[in-house]
């Protein structure tokens, strides 16, 4: 029993690592247009969904879906300030705004989908 708490912990460090690798990616690359396209800010939300379906589907838990949400909202919020030197990163956009809600908004959409096996588990099959 010990064993498998040791391993969950693990699995949420580790998606949240991989999490705040995404964020840090995503919030580089929003700002990237071509034309009127924000082309950034699509691959950037659209990477960051399949991530985060792929951990809800993959794990089937919705503790190491959360932890990869955190490291994304994470890398976003340290990385959209101003640094030491006052430089800032992320300017304040419309798609910087954008994307600060986009990632929060991602997070909760896919931790609070309800899970299917449940839901349909005590029904009987039909004959």
């Amino acid at each position: 029993m010990r064993t498998s708490v040791l391993a969950r912990i693990g699995t949420w460090v580790v998606a949240l690592l991989i999490g705040a690798v995404y964020g840090l990616a995503g919030t580089i690359a929003h700002a990237y247009r071509i034309g009127w396209l924000p082309v950034g800010l699509v691959l950037a939300a659209i990477g960051c969904a399949a991530l985060l379906l792929a951990v809800r589907l993959l794990t089937a838990d919705r503790g190491a879906t959360l932890a990869t949400g955190l490291g994304m909202m994470l890398a976003t919020l340290v990385f959209s300030g101003s640094g030491p030197g006052g430089s800032v990163i992320v300017p304040q956009t419309e798609l910087a705004i954008a994307w600060t809600f986009a990632v929060p908004i991602l997070v909760a959409v896919i931790v609070a989908w309800p899970e299917r096996t449940r839901a349909t588990a005590g029904r009987a099959a039909p004959r």
